[in-house]
C-alpha cells in the first residue's frame, strides 16, 4: 500500500476532519484502540461523574460502549509478528487492510524514508510510541542506554552500535518525528525509566531536539492505570510534545509556565481512587466485576479463555506464583509466559484461598489469555487466540497471546490521553 493512501475506517469519527494518528511500537494495538475509542469496557470502569461524555450507550449488563474519538490511526508498526497477527485482525473489523501495519524496524523505515522512499503517510496530527522497555523496567536487568540487543531485538555481538540498540529506540522515534512533524506526540514507557539515572532527562532533551527544537516536551508524568478504572497495578512514565509553531499564542504561553494553568494541561485527571484521593472518584475497578461474565475454560466457547499456561506452581520464591485478589485490582500483566503468569485460582495445598471456588471443586489453574486481555481493558471481542482462515491451525497461540497482551497499553487508559488531547485540541490549534 502507498503511504499516501490512508483506509477508509468502517466507524466514522466525529464532526470534522479526522485528525491522522501515526503509530509506532504498535504491539496488538493497545494505544491504537484507546486512541480511537468505540470499544467496550465494564461499567464500573467509567466513573460517569467525571466522565460524562465517555459513554456512548449500554452494551449489555454492566457493560458500555466508549464513544468514538476524532482519532483514527493511518500507520502502525512493531517488529513483532505474533503483535501484527493480532491487530490485523482485529482491526480488519474496523475496516483497516492488512497493509497499514508494518513489521519493519523503525530504524529500517527512517533509513528508507530518507533514501527517498514513501514511508510515512503525510499530514499526520499525533505520533504515538510505547518504545521498548525491557532494557528500563525494574523486571528486567535495567541495561537502558547499555542494552545488548539491537533494533530488531536480537543479541548484539562485539562493541555496540551508538544509536540502534533496543535502549535507544526513541531515538529513532524522535527522527519519525522530524519527518512527520505531528501537531503532537505521545511516548511511553515503564516507571522504572524514572529512577534509572538521569534517563529521563536525556530522553525529555532528546525529545525536544526533535524538528530543530520546535517542541515543547512536557515534564514527564507516572500515570498508575488503577486511577482510570483498569483493575490492574500498572504504572506507565508518559511523554507529550507539542509543536510551537501551530500554538495559538495563549496556550504557548501557558504550556512554557513552570506550572501549566490546569485548563492547558493535556495530561487526563485520575477518575478511580486507587492511589489518590478525591470526593467524586470512583472505587478502583475490580477483577470481580470484570470476570463475572466468564465461564471456565472447560465450559466456554471462547478459544482465547479455553486455554492457558499449564506451567506447574514453582513455590512462593517465584515471580508469578501468586492466586489474585478478585475483590482488589489485578497485578501487572507481563509478557511472559513460562510460569510467570499469576494464577486465576490456587489450590488449597499452594494457599488459595477462594474457598467458595474451591469447595465447588474448581482446579487450579493460571490466568487465561481472555482474563489478562480484560485485566488490561481489551474488549471481549479481541480474539487474542484464533484459527487461521482455513481452521486448521492457530494463527495466535496462547503464549503468544500472552506475549502481545502483556506488552500492550491499556486500552482505557490511552482513552483517557486521547479524550483529554481531544478536549484541548482546539484550545492550543487553529
Amino acid at each position: 500500500m502507498d503511504a499516501s493512501t490512508c483506509p477508509k475506517p468502517a466507524r466514522s469519527a466525529k464532526e470534522g476532519k479526522p485528525l491522522n494518528v501515526l503509530s509506532l511500537f504498535s504491539g496488538c494495538g493497545g494505544m491504537d484502540l484507546g486512541f480511537e475509542g468505540g470499544f467496550v469496557v465494564h461499567a464500573g470502569s467509567v466513573n460517569e461523574s467525571l466522565s460524562p461524555d465517555f459513554v456512548e450507550k449500554s452494551a449489555g449488563k454492566d457493560r458500555v460502549l466508549l464513544r468514538q474519538t476524532a482519532f483514527r490511526i493511518v500507520f502502525a508498526n512493531d517488529i513483532l509478528k505474533e503483535a501484527r497477527v493480532a491487530w490485523t485482525h482485529h482491526f480488519a473489523k474496523l475496516g483497516y487492510p492488512p497493509a497499514i501495519y508494518r513489521t519493519d524496524s523503525v530504524v529500517d523505515l527512517v533509513k528508507r524514508q530518507k533514501t527517498g522512499e514513501n514511508v510515512f503517510p503525510p499530514d499526520i496530527d499525533v505520533v504515538t510510541g510505547g518504545f521498548p522497555c525491557q532494557d528500563f523496567s525494574l523486571s528486567g536487568n535495567r541495561r537502558g542506554f547499555q542494552s545488548r540487543k539491537d533494533h530488531q531485538g536480537k543479541p548484539i555481538q562485539g562493541e555496540l552500535p551508538s544509536e540502534e540498540t533496543r535502549g535507544k529506540l526513541y531515538y529513532w522515534m524522535k527522527e519519525v518525528i522530524d519527518i512527520t512533524r505531528p501537531k503532537i506526540f505521545i511516548a511511553e514507557n515503564v516507571k522504572g525509566l524514572v529512577n534509572l539515572g538521569d534517563v529521563k532527562d536525556i530522553i525529555q532533551r532528546d525529545f525536544s531536539s526533535a524538528d530543530g527544537g520546535g517542541y515543547i516536551v512536557l515534564s514527564p508524568q507516572v500515570l498508575h492505570a488503577a486511577n482510570y478504572g483498569v483493575p490492574q497495578s500498572r504504572e506507565r512514565v508518559i511523554f507529550i510534545g507539542i509543536r510551537k509553531d501551530l500554538l495559538k499564542r495563549e496556550a504557548l504561553e501557558a504550556l512554557t509556565q513552570e506550572n501549566i494553568p490546569e485548563a492547558y494541561n493535556p495530561y487526563p485527571h485520575p477518575t478511580h481512587a486507587f492511589s489518590v484521593h478525591g470526593e467524586r472518584l470512583a472505587p478502583p475497578q475490580t477483577l470481580r466485576n470484570v470476570f463475572a461474565h466468564l465461564r471456565e475454560p472447560d465450559e466456554s466457547g471462547d478459544p482465547s479463555q479455553q486455554f492457558y499456561s499449564k506451567a506447574k506452581f514453582m513455590g512462593k520464591h517465584c515471580q508469578g506464583q501468586i492466586e489474585v485478589c478478585l475483590d482488589s485490582i489485578g497485578p501487572t500483566i507481563r509478557s511472559e509466559h513460562h510460569g510467570n503468569i499469576e494464577y486465576r485460582r490456587l489450590s488449597a495445598e499452594h494457599g488459595g484461598k477462594e474457598n467458595k471456588e474451591l469447595r465447588k471443586g474448581l482446579p487450579e489453574r493460571r490466568l487465561t489469555p481472555r482474563e489478562c486481555g480484560l485485566i488490561q481493558t481489551f474488549p471481549t471481542d479481541y480474539e487474542f487466540v484464533f484459527k487461521e482462515g482455513d481452521g486448521k491451525r492457530y494463527a495466535l497461540s496462547a503464549s503468544g497471546a500472552y506475549k502481545v497482551i502483556g506488552n500492550a497499553v491499556p486500552p482505557l487508559l490511552a482513552y483517557h490521553i486521547a479524550r483529554r488531547i481531544e478536549s484541548l485540541w482546539n484550545l492550543y490549534f487553529e
